[in-house]
């Protein structure tokens, strides 16, 4: 006896929300149907999966790699399903991981057409750190990510587009009389960045230590608007990208935005996705929508 495609789904769901309640909601079955079913997963694997537990359910070491792979085996059935289709990804669910200093300014602007276009399309978004997306990609718990190539080794990997970065100071501040930003005017001033989970802050890192500036020690932002908001009052100069820059800091008014020079000062955005022989049905096109959509806002500043 062989688990089934539908109990490969139960393992998954009850592996996502660590609760075979929470599990058995998302599915719209009885939990005592699923938990009969992932208990006879079990039986057919050979293995537990979960341990079960006033906490909830924990995978266990083994379970770990079961859930992987059937995480595998749900995408490329959906797969299958979709190279019949015709439209690839755009006819079922895609779980996209986006960096948060990219995806709630550029993906607003194609999502809605995509669901005009494709119906039945379904899109999950989680906005994570690096780190977090390098593991949700690494499980299957992501389908794709859009993140910082760099970071992500041995996947499949299309460039969206480079990303310059700007510099945002107090209205009152020196440098917003100045035009570009070299590396001489940031000499011993503090600058803000995202906490260190994040790819930017090693490349603002990075420019500080090449500048001779200090990465601030005593403030890490959690988000862009965060550190835009201490470089307003006068706590340092922010380092922001400059999609984030062009769609709301430009339209907040509470910083001078300037350009900073150098070859450095940039970050390169990609479309990831597990290696494999091909790209997944579809991706291709998500990708030029991306990068579309990356250049009209860029062209806004």
């Amino acid at each position: 006896m062989k688990p089934t495609l539908r109990q490969l789904e139960y393992l998954v769901a009850v592996a996502d929300t660590g609760r075979f309640g929470l599990a058995a909601d998302r599915l719209n079955v009885s939990q005592p149907s699923l938990s009969a079913q992932i208990a006879e997963a079990e039986d057919a694997l050979g293995a537990r999966v979960f341990h079960r537990g006033r906490g909830g359910a924990v995978l266990t070491a083994g379970g770990v790699d079961v859930v992987r792979r059937a995480r595998r085996i749900l995408r490329e059935m959906e797969d299958l399903k979709a190279s019949v289709r015709g439209n690839g990804i755009f006819d079922g669910r895609l779980r996209l991981g986006i960096l948060p200093s990219i995806g709630p300014y550029l993906l607003p602007g194609i999502v809605p057409a995509l669901h005009r276009e494709f119906p039945e399309f379904r899109l999950v978004v989680r906005e994570e750190a690096t780190q977090d997306l390098e593991e949700g990609l690494r499980t299957g718990r992501l389908d794709m990510i859009v993140s910082t190539p760099e970071d992500h080794p041995g996947t499949r990997q299309v460039e969206l587009f480079e990303e310059p970065l700007w510099l945002a100071v107090a209205r009152d501040d020196p440098l917003a009389a100045e035009g570009a930003i070299g590396a001489v005017a940031l000499q011993g001033r503090t600058i803000l960045t995202l906490g260190r989970r994040h790819r930017l802050s090693l490349i603002v890192a990075e420019l500080a230590m090449n500048a001779g500036a200090v990465v601030s020690d005593e403030y890490e932002g959690t988000s862009l608007d965060a550190i835009r908001l201490m470089a307003s009052v006068g706590s340092g100069v922010a380092v922001l990208p400059k999609v984030y820059a062009a769609t709301v800091a430009a339209r907040q008014g509470d910083v001078v935005l300037r350009p900073i020079s150098g070859d450095k000062a940039r970050r390169t955005l990609s479309l990831i996705q597990p290696a494999g022989p091909e790209a997944r049905p579809g991706s291709g096109m998500l990708a030029r929508a991306l990068s579309k959509e990356a250049a009209r806002l860029m062209a806004m500043l």
